[in-house]
């Protein structure tokens, strides 16, 4: 009963969100595909966060590789063909992932936080010092890709509501992959191996294959949201593997809450609309120019106030109601 309720709340409020552009501006429409884009970027990092007990400072390398790869393989004339341009960008982010994973994963701690740094920060350093990726100026994707057979075209999404439901599509696909993977054995092994490693490798898993794997797999996640957001402004620079960008999935991540996978989806939504209100001076008047203060004081107090994120509010209502009062323990000492 329980679960054909939420499932029946999903299909609404995806229905809902499917039919914004009807009655939004382009601003609207526009920000509600980096709402989804982040979100499913955030959902990336979740697994290995959430899942596996891996915190990554150096997520946003797969995001900007992707990004960079669907840019420079795009014709400079035409559409190009989605079939071949997001596995391509998709995999160049997986191989990275491959590689710096397997170095990685053999620290632990603090030290992995700021060895998938240096690796985020080589990977920003070689599209910003060099020619192959525009330098700093960075490179623009003068037309969207079709998803297209021969010369027939399947999907066109050079429409604003054409990529809105593209966008939505493929964040649906991600959150039911991740959801199923998590309840799977996989799933499990990872959750056993974010509570206690030892244990695990005590009863015979090899936890440094299921590592890897999840990072593999977080960075093909990360990759399709880079591909998303190339295609949506058709312009990448260098910042999108900065650490800053980084920083911020990271914050998505904690904003929202580290337990459940939607907990990604409500951090990147808040998150995103945080930026946009401190941005606003139409809110905020002369503040908004030094909106980076006020942003980081906001952030400050959310993460102090609530330690479990967004998700953890009715658990600490719950704690909260529950609590006996200094009354109320006085009465039943009487």
């Amino acid at each position: 009963m329980r679960f054909s309720l939420r499932a029946a709340l999903l299909l609404a409020l995806v229905c809902l969100v499917a039919l914004i552009p009807m009655a939004a501006s382009d601003y609207y429409i526009s920000l509600v595909i980096k709402m989804m884009i982040y979100s499913l970027f955030a959902l990336s990092l979740q697994l290995l966060v959430g899942g596996t007990g891996l915190v990554s400072l150096g997520h946003a390398a797969f995001f900007g590789i992707a990004a960079y790869t669907v840019t420079l393989i795009s014709p400079e004339s035409g559409a190009g063909n989605f079939f071949f341009l997001l596995p391509a960008a998709i995999v160049a982010a997986m191989i990275y992932a491959a590689v710096t994973g397997a170095l990685c994963l053999r620290t632990k701690g603090i030290y992995f936080i700021m060895v998938t740094l240096a690796f985020a920060q080589m990977a920003y350093y070689v599209f910003h010092d060099t020619k192959l990726g525009g330098g700093t100026d960075g490179i623009y994707m003068y037309f969207r890709p079709e998803w297209r057979v021969g010369d027939t075209v399947l999907l066109n999404i050079d429409t604003p509501y054409a990529f809105y439901l593209f966008t939505l599509a493929l964040l649906l696909l991600t959150w039911g992959f991740l959801a199923l993977l998590m309840r799977s054995r996989f799933g499990a092994a990872l959750t056993g191996i974010r509570v206690n490693e030892q244990r695990m490798r005590a009863a015979g898993y090899s936890t440094f294959r299921y590592k890897l794997a999840a990072y593999i797999i977080a960075g093909g996640l990360g990759g399709i949201a880079g591909v998303l957001y190339a295609v949506k402004d058709g312009y990448v620079n260098p910042e999108l593997l900065a650490w800053e960008q980084s920083g911020l999935v990271l914050l998505m991540v904690i904003l929202g809450g580290t337990g459940p996978l939607w907990g990604a989806i409500i951090g990147a939504i808040a998150l995103t609309l945080l930026q946009e209100a401190f941005q606003s001076q139409a809110l905020l008047g002369d503040i908004a120019t030094h909106w980076h203060l006020t942003f980081g004081l906001a952030i400050i107090a959310l993460v102090a106030i609530l330690p479990k994120g967004l998700t953890g509010i009715p658990d600490q209502w719950r704690a909260r109601r529950s609590k006996p009062t200094a009354s109320s323990t006085a009465t039943a000492g009487h």
